[in-house]
């Protein structure tokens, strides 16, 4: 009975966790000890799309990779601890997924992690670059509205700089406002697909519901209230965890759909579409997060912001200013580290 039971569901934790394609990818996770790093670890050693699973943090990584290592998949673990095995952590990953930080707690916003998170990327992304610069790099480490643009200045630095292949995983905006939008309308979540644009905090956070498939007619008080809620969802989780932390089960979640998706696009398969935050020339903002074509080099088309409501488009101008700005506070953090 175990068996049928538990292995399915492993396989099988969503839309795009239900890949029975095998692939031999080395995939590092860093900051793989903290409470984004070891549930997503646990779903990226579920996958059949993982060959080695490479585990780095600045403490308890052997433990976590010990842990994981006695599951019955046939990803090979290993954990790496301190700066000094980041290297050997890094060296032959062919993506990289970056949940390390610290989390928020009540009554801080994305944009006060900076001082902290900004200097943990930059020396993770600064190894990326040296030691695995053909490597597809994910950033969750927020505020990703930052530290996008900290990633792409240091890639730039080491001269390894591809467009294509920096992603800032804003899925969980897309996870959220799929699960908020099926509860209100009655629906399968699994079934729903909301396009999430702009940025990801706050009020740059902008579900595209007039393009949500199936599609949905929700009046406009309801809709102005469903829009604030997807945009203040991280905050709802914080204030439920009363100090005990941020989103990191659903945001281990909305990892590692981004990560299988990206994996599985690597792998040949054709129409995957995942939103996230990247380099773009689709607004006046230079990064944007819109919906993406993945391929075997990673963004293959941007598919840009598809034809926005009045209300849309509305947000999309209200959210340009605390976007650009976070943006230049990123690349100027780069530009002061430098000197």
């Amino acid at each position: 009975m175990l068996s049928r039971v538990v292995r399915p569901v492993a396989a099988g934790l969503g839309r795009s966790f239900c890949s029975s394609s095998q692939s031999n990818a080395r995939v590092a996770v860093l900051g793989a000890s903290g409470g984004i790093g070891q549930p997503l670890s646990l779903l990226l050693k579920n996958s059949p799309l993982v060959s080695e699973l490479s585990l780095y943090d600045i403490a308890h990584t052997p433990g976590v990779a010990a842990d994981l290592g006695h599951i019955e998949t046939r990803a090979k673990v290993t954990g790496y601890m301190g700066a000094e095995q980041l290297p050997d952590a890094l060296k032959g990953s062919e993506l990289v997924v970056i949940p390390a930080g610290v989390p928020r707690k009540p009554g801080m916003t994305r944009d006060d992690l900076f001082t902290t998170n900004a200097s943990i990327v930059a020396d993770l992304t600064e190894a990326c670059a040296r030691h695995c610069p053909e490597a597809m790099i994910c950033v969750i480490a927020n505020p990703v509205n930052s530290t996008i643009p900290i990633t792409t200045e240091i890639f730039k630095k080491h001269g390894v700089y591809n467009p294509n292949k920096i992603f800032g995983v804003s899925t969980l905006d897309v996870v959220r406002a799929n699960t908020f939008i099926a509860e209100l309308k009655g629906l399968d979540p699994a079934r729903v697909s909301v396009p999430v644009i702009g940025g990801h905090a706050g009020k740059t956070i902008i579900p595209l519901i007039s393009q949500c498939n199936p599609k949905v007619e929700i009046p406009q008080d309801k809709l102005q209230a469903l829009t604030e809620r997807i945009q203040e969802a991280g905050t709802e989780v914080v204030k439920a965890k009363a100090g005990a932390g941020s989103a990191t089960l659903s945001m281990a979640y909305a990892g590692a759909r981004f990560v299988f998706s990206l994996l599985d696009a690597m792998n040949g398969k054709e129409g995957v579409v995942e939103c996230a935050f990247v380099r773009s020339e689709e607004t006046e903002s230079p990064y944007f997060a819109t919906p993406l074509l993945l391929g075997k080099s990673g963004i293959e088309k941007n598919l840009g912001l598809g034809k926005l409501s009045a209300f849309e488009e509305k947000l999309v101008a209200e959210a340009m200013g605390e976007l650009k700005a976070s943006i230049k506070k990123g690349e100027d953090f780069v530009k002061s580290r430098s000197k």
